[in-house]
């Protein structure tokens, strides 16, 4: 109602004032564009699309260069260029005059508008040409050179028929002044290769009109100077001066269009279109641009953005080329090395680390390769001869940006720890204190720590030395008592188990002298206290381990009685033979003080008190006996009949009323005792036994 009405006349109030009018808050300004756009047609959404579209086209002329023509293109052939060609032919004039280095660059664009738009094209050269003829009147140089040169750049790229330079050169040469000749000579050096080749006649006339110019010596020495050097750049086949420089011949001859427009026509620069006028049939036309933008857009997409001779694959719907890429395979990893090289050429040329990471940022990294960019940073960093911090701020810089980096540079850091034996002394010092910067500034997680395991087993001299440097990097970033306290903070103890292990006290003990030789006793106060409880702790733990074990015996008891029934009846068979074997143990611990107190016992009775003297013995004490096994392995018979002359060295020390007590067991063993003798009878050691008993005999 009066609401909308009186918003549409302030709206289109401040679009009629030529600056605009009194400043509007954003959200106010919101307000009127959306209430204006409501309808399409109506003059003030016209306005509003006419003022987005000079912005837009102001925009993309003024960031095209030569590494990104191919991408800015499709953006251009995206705004309604027949609608805005004078704001086109207005921009591009306005920012090749102001950077005349980038004038090749311009002229290509306006050649690949001029094969999809040639009305385009058409009004660029047209009013090139009604601007060199108003300055050469005014005599004024600067925008004379500015022109010349945006006009000789057409002529290489085909928009302009080079008869147009042929008469601006003669134009020039005619009346010779020093401002004139300066503009032919820089006019020639642009154009001079195009027109040798393609009108080599005209061209050597030209130059003999140079030479009659220099001899006549009307100008002065400057001027002279320059056309001298003009004939030394034709000598040498304009070497410096290329027709088309490199990554600027993006138009296929066969959609070249060429103008033949001259300096004598009649020129219509058509200033009108560089202001807003409504159209009547603003849907229509937009209609009908839009119709036109498919057409323009779907043929560069099929030849790759440009022409069919460019690789651009910037659009998803090329269906017919999918195919083709698909079925080669780089097995040389080429595009790789070209990345790789990329990224070692922007670091190397970039002044600090901030201006680094912004051309690192625009470089167009494939997906799931950012490992590649990180490890060519580290890589840089460990060539170096010291480090430079340069490296470290980079890293910072892009951990923070992104987590896609800080998780790169996590596995990198894993990647380079597990190889790190591989990298010499220097280098490995570099990649420590680069990683130890990150780790300080918080550029990857504390946690990335859980690699490194401090003992014997799982370091090498490399990596011990790799963490001594990380940490002392660390330390003069954040101070001991900092790093101290990150140690100690309990979320992050689990990624430290390694590092501080307490598993066992041989690893324990391997960790604390390693921290302690490096300056952070401080950190293994923990694992000292773990050292002084670790006997407690592990006796603690065997008994738990053995009651345990008791508590599987007990449930297995009853399982096991009968087994042990049969086993204690089968002892009790051979529980004699067993205790005459322990007999002859005890005997060979006590000495010979026995037999020296007993030795005329010892010569009267010997075989008697061989059997009764080591009974009494047996039965006293068997726990003495200390060492059986050997006994018990010697021989497979009962286990008594490896140690009887041991029974006849001892029978002595026994007391007569243990003997009698004995007395009923050797009657039990009456057979066996004749029996072993017999069986030893052929043995050498027995026989040097009772030798050995001979002695107290003799006495």
């Amino acid at each position: 109602g009066a609401g909308d009405a009186a918003a549409k006349a302030e709206f289109a109030k401040l679009l009629g004032s030529r600056s605009g009018g009194a400043y509007i808050p954003p959200a106010r300004l919101r307000a009127l564009q959306a209430e204006a756009s409501k309808d399409k047609s109506s003059p003030e959404y016209q306005r509003l699309s006419w003022d987005a579209l000079r912005k837009s086209i102001n925009g993309l002329i003024n960031k095209v260069n030569t590494s990104n023509i191919k991408h800015v293109i499709p953006e251009l052939f995206g705004e309604n260029l027949i609608r805005g060609k004078g704001l086109f032919a207005r921009s591009v004039m306005r920012a090749q005059a102001s950077s005349l280095p980038f004038t090749p660059i311009f002229a290509a664009l306006v050649a690949i508008v001029n094969t999809k738009l040639p009305q385009v094209g058409e009004l660029v050269l047209v009013r090139l040409i009604s601007q060199f003829r108003r300055a050469y009147k005014r005599n004024d140089k600067t925008v004379c050179n500015a022109t010349s040169s945006f006009i000789a750049h057409l002529v290489n790229q085909y928009v302009a028929h080079e008869l147009v330079a042929l008469q601006i050169l003669l134009l020039c040469l005619e009346r010779p002044t020093d401002d004139s000749i300066e503009v032919a000579v820089g006019f020639m050096r642009e154009v001079g290769f195009f027109l040798a080749e393609h009108s080599p006649k005209a061209n050597n006339t030209v130059f003999e009109r140079f030479r009659a110019v220099l001899h006549e010596g009307a100008i002065s020495k400057r001027c002279q100077y320059m056309i001298e050097v003009l004939f030394q750049v034709r000598k040498d086949k304009y070497k410096d001066n290329p027709t088309i420089p490199e990554g600027l011949d993006l138009v296929e001859e066969e959609e070249q269009i060429t103008h033949r427009i001259t300096l004598d026509d009649e020129l219509q620069v058509l200033e009108s279109l560089n202001l807003f006028k409504v159209d009547p049939t603003f849907l229509d036309n937009e209609d009908r641009y839009i119709a036109i933008k498919k057409e323009i857009l779907g043929d560069s997409d099929e030849e790759s953005g440009v022409s069919g001779s460019e690789e651009d694959s910037d659009d998803e719907d090329d269906d017919g080329a999918a195919p083709e890429k698909a079925g080669i395979t780089d097995m040389t990893e080429t595009n790789l090395i070209n990345l790789r090289r990329t990224i070692y050429l922007t670091i190397m040329n970039s002044l600090n680390f901030e201006e680094a990471v912004h051309k690192l940022l625009k470089i167009n990294l494939p997906e799931g390769r950012e490992i590649e960019m990180c490890n060519m940073i580290i890589e840089c960093c460990s060539q170096e001869r010291t480090y430079s911090n340069f490296y470290g701020l980079i890293g910072e810089r892009l951990c923070k940006l992104n987590r896609v980096w800080t998780e790169s540079f996590q596995d990198a850091f894993a990647k380079y720890y597990e190889t790190i034996h591989r990298y010499e002394t220097n280098k490995l010092r570099n990649i420590g204190r680069f990683f130890g910067h990150l780790i300080a500034s918080d550029g990857i997680s504390w946690a990335v720590l859980h690699v490194v395991h401090m003992n014997e087993d799982e370091t090498t001299s490399s990596s011990r030395i790799f963490v001594k440097i990380m940490m002392t990097e660390m330390i003069e970033e954040m101070g001991n008592t900092k790093v101290v306290e990150r140690f100690r903070i309990p979320d992050l103890r689990p990624a430290f188990a390694g590092l501080f292990p307490m598993d066992n006290p041989k690893n324990t003990r391997f960790a604390i002298n390693y921290f302690t030789s490096i300056g952070m006793g401080k950190v293994t106060e923990d694992m000292r206290a773990f050292l002084a409880d670790a006997p407690r702790l592990l006796a603690a733990q065997h008994k738990a381990d053995r009651g345990a074990v008791k508590e599987e015996d007990s449930s297995d008891s009853d399982s096991d009685s009968d087994e042990s029934s049969v086993v204690s009846s089968s002892s009790e068979e051979s529980s004699s033979d067993s205790e005459d074997s322990r007999r002859g143990g005890r005997r060979s611990g006590r000495g010979g003080g026995a037999r020296k107190r007993y030795s005329s016992d010892s010569r009267s009775p010997p075989p008697p008190r061989r059997n009764g003297g080591g009974g009494g013995e047996r039965r006293s004490s068997p726990p003495r006996r200390a060492s059986p096994p050997p006994r018990r392995k010697y021989s497979p018979s009962p286990s008594r009949s490896p140690s009887p002359p041991r029974r006849r060295r001892r029978d002595s020390s026994s007391p007569p009323p243990v003997r009698k007590a004995a007395g009923d067991r050797r009657r039990e063993d009456d057979s066996p005792p004749p029996a072993r003798r017999r069986r030893y009878s052929d043995d050498s050691a027995p026989r040097r036994r009772r030798d050995s008993s001979t002695p107290p005999r003799r006495r």
